[in-house]
Parts: structure tokens; C-alpha cells; sequence
């Protein structure tokens, strides 16, 4: 009840106050000053609209009646940039009021040279006029040349490649990089499209990347080029490194059938980086290590040091224990074997 009665008496105070100032002398002489700053203002307004002034508006422009057989692969600029000189008043009108009319080009109106077609600002100046008032100078029109290129159904399927550099952060590997889709569809005028052997991407720099990743990356603008599609989604997926080590035989090759390789050890420790989604798929098995007996007479000693003659996909950092083995080439029957 008290917080009432006093929200009450606060509110017919305030009431009060203002019906005070509203009526005194004072709020009369401020409300008389203000009709005839508000007055001059409105004078000073009119005058100075009624000088000429320089603006700039933009104005769409819209290709329209592209037949179902041609691929427009370079679009024409979406608008016009458009300068002008007129008095303020009409600016004002231009910029609160008009909207202007999309320019149409019409595609059959106009003849292109080797798919490309050039339509110059004499050819597009009228329609741009027409919606300008009488008075207005028209200054400049930006771009002076609508262009665009077409191609009449000419396509291929192209690959996708990374156009940039990636890479994963320290004990990290990049395992793939995968596009989808791996390959697009691309639209060029005919002496275009045989130089056109892949669809690159927009330029891509990612560094100590820790987690797989996934991007929806644009493919590099070419002129007279249209990719379908326009972007690809990009893959990255992220392993990280684990060490593993197998047993390696010393294996002899292109040995005569009387001679036999004896290495000492006779298997040799392979350590090695593999990503831990692929620990369990890399064995001993997937390495080799031959000796030729060629090579062997050619090094003149009798340590050989280890060389692997292959590296399956995703391993790195290989080691070696030892790094070098005591080796002999020994005599046997011909019937050593059998």
C-alpha cells in the first residue's frame, strides 16, 4: 500500500513539474526560438539543395534470353556504376525516392567474335537515360563495356587439385586430402576448354593442422571458364604418429646356384612412423630388403649397409638396427637345396 500511494505522489509530481515549465515564460521563449531555427533551417536547406552537386548511383544490369544450348561461362558485370550532375533536389529525389530499371541485354541482339561478346556504352547509354531526368548530366558510366563469354554446350570432366599449401602439426600427418566431388564439370569456348586439363582451387594455406578437417573451398575464377560445380568440399583427414618396429630378413638375389648369401645378423630391426588408424595394417611382411649379389662384389668389403628397395604408403623416419651387417658369399654344392 505505501509503494502505491508513493509511485502516486512521485507521478503527480513529475505531472506537475512539466505542465510548470510547458506554461512558465521561459519554455514559451524556447519554443519560439525553435519554430525559427527550424524555419531558417528549412530555408538554408532549400537553398542549398537548389545548387548543382556530383553523385553516384548504381543501376542492375540482367542478361536475359540465353538459349538452353549455351553456357554463359564469364557473366556480365551485375551493375553499373553511374555519375551524374544535377541539382540537389533531384539527387535527393534519386536517392529517397527512384528506383531505378535493371539494364536488359537481350542475348540475341548482339553477335559475338569467338564466344565473346563486347557491348560498348554507346549501345547501353540510351537506357540508362531514359531513366535520368531531363536536366540530369549524365558524367560517366562505369564499366564503359559490358562483356560477357558463352559457350554453345563444350564441356569435360576435369579433376580437382589444391592450389596452396597444408600441413599437420608437429607429431601429426595429413593421411589423404579428398575432394568432393574429385572431379567437375567445365564449360569454355572450344580453343579454351583443350588447354583446361584440371579445375584448381582458390589459393589454401593451413598450417599445424591437429584434427581432421573439413572446408567448402571456391575453385579458382578463370575468365571464359564456368565449373560445375563452382565449389568443392575439401577433406583433410588428421592422423597422429605412433612408432612401431618388425623384424626384417636379409634376403639374396641373383645369386649363382653354387653360392649363398650368410648375413650376420641375419635380420635387421626396422623402426619406423605410422599413423595410429594404420598400426595394425603395416607388418613385416610389407618391407623388403634384397641383396644382389652384384652388389655385393662391387663394394669390395664385407659390411653391407641396409637399404630398403621399398616404403609402404604413410610410413617415415625409418631406422635401422644396425645400420650395417657382416655378410659372406658362401660356396655350396649344386645340390644345396635339394
Amino acid at each position: 500500500m505505501f509503494e502505491r500511494r508513493n509511485i502516486k505522489h512521485i507521478y503527480l509530481r513529475t505531472i506537475k513539474q512539466v505542465k510548470d515549465f510547458l506554461f512558465s515564460d521561459k519554455s514559451r521563449e524556447f519554443f519560439i526560438f525553435l519554430f525559427f531555427f527550424l524555419v531558417a533551417g528549412g530555408f538554408w536547406l532549400l537553398q542549398t539543395l537548389n545548387n548543382d552537386y556530383e553523385a553516384e548511383f548504381s543501376i542492375p544490369v540482367r542478361l536475359r534470353g540465353v538459349p538452353n544450348n549455351v553456357v554463359i561461362t564469364s557473366e556480365p558485370p551485375a551493375e553499373l556504376r553511374v555519375k551524374v550532375k544535377d541539382k540537389g533536389t533531384v539527387l535527393l529525389n534519386y536517392m529517397l525516392g527512384k528506383s531505378f530499371y535493371p539494364v536488359v541485354l537481350d542475348y540475341s541482339d548482339y553477335q559475338g567474335v569467338d564466344n565473346q561478346v563486347r557491348i560498348y556504352a554507346p549501345q547501353f547509354e540510351k537506357k540508362v537515360l531514359s531513366q535520368l531526368n531531363v536536366s540530369t548530366r549524365l558524367l560517366s558510366m562505369k564499366p564503359d563495356t559490358l562483356e560477357y563469354i558463352y559457350s554453345t554446350g563444350a564441356s569435360k570432366l576435369v579433376p580437382v587439385k589444391l592450389r596452396g599449401t597444408v600441413s599437420a602439426g608437429r607429431q601429426y600427418y595429413l593421411s589423404d586430402t579428398i575432394f568432393h566431388p574429385d572431379s567437375v564439370l567445365v564449360y569454355a569456348p572450344e580453343g579454351v576448354l583443350d588447354t583446361i586439363t584440371a579445375a584448381y582451387t582458390q589459393r589454401v594455406e593451413l598450417k599445424d593442422i591437429s584434427d581432421t578437417l573439413k572446408r567448402q573451398i571456391p575453385l579458382r575464377i578463370q575468365k571464359g571458364v564456368k565449373f560445375v560445380p563452382s565449389s568443392i568440399e575439401m577433406l583433410l583427414p588428421v592422423d597422429i604418429y605412433t612408432e612401431k618396429t618388425v623384424e626384417v630378413p636379409l634376403r639374396g638375389v641373383n645369386f649363382p646356384a653354387d653360392k649363398v648369401l650368410r648375413a650376420f645378423p641375419s635380420k635387421v630391426q626396422v623402426t619406423f612412423q605410422i599413423g595410429l588408424s594404420r598400426f595394425r595394417q603395416i607388418s613385416a611382411n610389407d618391407f623388403h630388403i634384397y641383396v644382389s649379389y652384384e652388389e655385393l662384389l662391387r663394394l669390395g668389403a664385407d659390411k653391407y649397409t641396409v637399404k630398403l628397395k621399398n616404403i609402404p604408403d604413410g610410413v617415415s623416419h625409418i631406422r635401422f638396427n644396425p645400420e650395417q651387417v657382416d655378410f659372406l658369399i658362401e660356396q655350396v654344392s649344386p645340390n644345396y637345396g635339394n
